[in-house]
């Protein structure tokens, strides 16, 4: 238990960091929803997730690789030295070859007058790339404090960059006083638009990498050819693996520009209204985040030990129960989350549960998976990838012309349960974890249960807000008493 709660620990840590951020990140929402219209903040949503996809190219897995390698050789400078300069090489050159061809890409993509945003976008991978490795040694040192301070640092610098070009600026050039108005006009032009979204991100992941630059100079750097082939044939396969989890959670929104059938304006509004409603199932995404910066270099530090396999079982079994407690607690006041978003975004409300079971998926999958990045087989896990992503783009394809956005979220949540009951089978057969899978099946179709519950005494009965709220707070007291009773009561000895 010790170990488990030094674990839960780090993920909290982990956690509050990236809750408190995207917290903070949440207050955008309403700023953005109501400054732009749908079709500009579809822009943002469009562009966004292209740059998750290249987030993964530009760091080709050498994080789990520096990880593995870690543990495995016990030569960490070396590690960590081979595995930034590496990054850093590719880095320069794709950046480089962004920058170069940012009118073409910019065409391409119907942009043909703002090829800055090309090379903005290509400026903030390159400062995130640059920071992978640096963060990896924090959280491989156990150092959560120091990750979360710099992440925190990061977020409220994009926040306040934000605040001060889409509202301080437009407002103090209305003001009338010259002097004011001069000094914004210097560097604030009301043209760019969303165009300070990014602006405000470049500035705050350049603060982030000169942050955590620290880590790089207190380790003498040098270039081991022969460590640095070993990690790479170990790192390309978690690439395809990262390219094909991109695609699972991305394809759908980059997609829905190109398959819905109204005009180019009117999907990107759908779009726009999908990322809206996409940001509040992202407590269950925050999570799962938060539970991989802690539980990667976990798992391998822990694989070694006699009881590794009951000890992975219990992490999954408690992730669970955490998934399905978020999206009690989500589903049950949507009406008061609900607010977090503009009015007229508030239409694709109805996708918000699908993407809460689709994120608790995406952790199960994570914990599934652990088998074979620990024997060595990351090539099996880009074939389980590939299949999820083929699964993605298939059921896109099929489905966003028939049902819209909602099609997308429903390709979302079968392709990462069909990832996770996959890894779950085959790692069972290379590396056998202990799971509780009737437990864990209980604590789903419980929570499904009540939240169906919910939904049809709303419908039956047509309660009032107040005595939803009510209602809704007796049914997660029903569940919170379930998990007691299952997890945490002690049967009575008989004498």
């Amino acid at each position: 238990m010790s170990i488990l709660k030094k674990l839960a620990g780090q993920t909290a840590v982990y956690g509050i960091s990236s809750i408190f951020g995207r917290f903070l990140n949440y207050l955008l929402v309403p700023v953005y929803t109501r400054i732009f219209l749908d079709t500009e903040y579809g822009v943002v949503t469009e562009l966004y997730a292209y740059v998750a996809f290249f987030t993964v190219l530009y760091t080709y897995g050498m994080e789990t690789a520096y990880f593995r390698f870690s543990e495995k050789e016990k030569k960490y400078d070396a590690v960590f030295s081979t595995a930034f300069l590496s990054i850093a090489f590719t880095t320069v050159l794709l950046t480089g070859v962004f920058v170069f061809f940012s009118k073409e890409i910019a065409a391409r993509l119907h942009y043909p007058g703002h090829p800055e945003y090309i090379i903005w976008f290509t400026l903030i991978l390159a400062f995130d790339s640059l920071s992978a490795i640096p963060f990896a040694r924090i959280r491989q040192k156990g150092q959560p404090l120091k990750f979360a301070a710099i992440r925190i640092i990061n977020i409220v610098a994009n926040i306040g960059f934000n605040l001060f070009f889409l509202v301080f600026c437009p407002w103090a050039m209305k003001q009338g006083n010259p002097s004011i108005a001069g000094w914004v006009e210097t560097f604030y032009n009301p043209q760019t638009g969303v165009g300070y979204v990014f602006i405000s991100n470049l500035i705050a992941s350049g603060i982030m990498f000169l942050l955590t630059c620290t880590e790089v100079f207190k380790h003498r750097i040098s270039f081991n050819r022969s460590l640095w082939k070993e990690m790479v044939i170990y790192a390309l396969p978690l690439l395809v693996v990262g390219f094909a989890g991109i695609i699972d959670e991305m394809t759908g929104r980059a997609m829905l520009k190109w398959l819905l059938p109204g005009t180019p304006d009117e999907n990107l509004a759908q779009l726009g209204i999908y990322g809206a409603c996409y940001k509040l199932a992202m407590l269950v995404s925050l999570f799962t985040q938060a539970f991989r910066y802690a539980a990667e270099p976990f798992f391998f530090s822990q694989a070694k030990e006699a009881n590794a396999p009951q000890t992975f079982a219990r992490v999954t079994k408690y992730f669970i129960i955490a998934g399905c407690l978020m999206f009690l607690v989500i589903m049950f006041y949507i009406d008061v989350a609900k607010y977090f978003i503009g009015e007229n975004f508030r239409s694709g409300l109805k996708v918000v549960p699908v993407l809460l079971w689709a994120n608790v998926a995406l952790g199960a999958y994570y914990n599934l998976s652990v088998w074979y990045k620990l024997t060595d087989k990351t090539i099996t896990g880009a074939y389980i990838s590939i299949a999820g992503a083929v699964v993605t783009i298939a059921l896109n394809v099929a489905l966003i012309p028939l049902l819209g956005y909602i099609g997308s979220a429903w390709s979302t949540l079968a392709c990462y349960v069909f990832m996770a009951a996959v890894s779950y089978f085959l790692g069972q057969r290379y590396y056998p974890i202990p799971y509780e899978m009737w437990k864990i099946f209980a604590y789903i179709v419980s929570a499904l249960l009540l939240y169906w519950s919910s939904i049809f005494a709303q419908s039956w009965l047509e309660l009032n807000e107040p005595a939803v709220l009510a209602l809704n707070s007796g049914l997660l007291i029903v569940f919170l008493l379930f998990l007691w009773k299952m997890e945490f009561k002690k049967p009575l000895q008989r004498n």
